[in-house]
């Protein structure tokens, strides 16, 4: 069995099928800098190639999920080119600037696994857009969050423009990125953004069964599909773009040893023993799919 991997500013753990990713910068309340920008585009292509995983749940530890940016570099946190070095995300070829925290979210958002957001406390600035690519949100009722960029000189960022309206609707997301305020978890629940609320020491609990109820039961290339297919499609210009991958899809699907499977062990009444793996038996149904680049 390969031993797990390390990263400098993030935990990681796979149990039973379940992996769990923990922003671990406590004593500087899980701050977001460019080597946690690295871990996390890193810890998800980790998941991805492990068909041991089938669910992933990102948490913080101590008393923040992740209360923004790193700012000890002061006046100069965000002007990169002042800073340079480490500071320097990622550039493309022709020298224009990438924000770190859209890069993450872009990854993210191409997770072949679901990613279940447990957001124990503060989640302000980049540690709120991160979560945005992210399937499901379960916070702690001592949860707080701020889309505070106006407040900061900054505008959104980490693509956020396009998730955060497609969550809530762009009235609370204008709301929410003008004022730049600390909202409770009880408002991030009422607008969409959060799908429960737990007390805190229940919250990781909740997580682990929500991911156990997709382990169990879905099979693993199934859900890949299926996050594709949502993900992308919250983008299509019309539902004939839909139509043409899920039926590409099924096509796939319907003559596979998971849809043998699937349907014999309802017939059987037993627990379905997927055999199918997404290292293996993903299939494209993407005939024109490209992402855009970055220009």
């Amino acid at each position: 069995m390969a031993a797990a991997p390390t990263f400098e500013t993030l935990t990681y753990a796979v149990e039973d099928g379940v992996a769990t990713v923990t922003l671990n910068r406590p004593e500087k309340l899980n701050a977001f800098n460019t080597q946690m920008m690295r871990d996390l585009i890193a810890v998800f292509d980790e998941t991805d190639g492990d068909d041991a995983v089938r669910a992933v749940i990102v948490t913080g530890a101590g008393r923040a999920f992740c209360a923004g940016a790193d700012l000890s570099a002061g006046a100069q946190t965000f002007d990169y080119d002042k800073r340079g070095g480490e500071a320097m995300a990622a550039r493309t070829v022709e020298g224009a600037q990438r924000d770190g925290g859209g890069l993450l979210t872009l990854r993210i958002f191409e997770s072949l696994k679901p990613v279940i957001a447990a957001v124990n406390g503060a989640a302000v600035g980049v540690g709120a857009t991160m979560q945005l690519a992210m399937d499901i949100r379960l916070a702690s009722t001592e949860a707080r969050y701020g889309f505070v960029f106006a407040r900061r000189g900054l505008n959104p960022e980490a693509a956020s423009s396009w998730f955060l309206p497609h969550l809530v609707g762009v009235q609370t997301a204008l709301e929410w990125c003008y004022t730049g305020r600390i909202f409770p978890a009880q408002e991030a629940f009422d607008k969409g953004l959060v799908r429960s609320l737990h007390a805190p020491d229940d919250l990781l609990p909740a997580a682990r069964a929500l991911a156990r109820e997709i382990a169990d039961n879905a099979a693993p290339v199934s859900v890949a599909l299926t996050r594709q297919l949502i993900w992308r499609m919250a983008g299509a210009a019309h539902p004939m773009e839909a139509h043409r991958a899920d039926s590409r899809g099924i096509l796939a699907r319907g003559q596979s040893g998971d849809a043998r499977e699937g349907v014999t062990s309802f017939l059987e009444k037993r627990p379905a023993a997927f055999p199918d793996r997404i290292s293996s038996d993903l299939p494209d149904i993407w005939a024109q799919w490209q992402a855009p680049d970055f220009r």
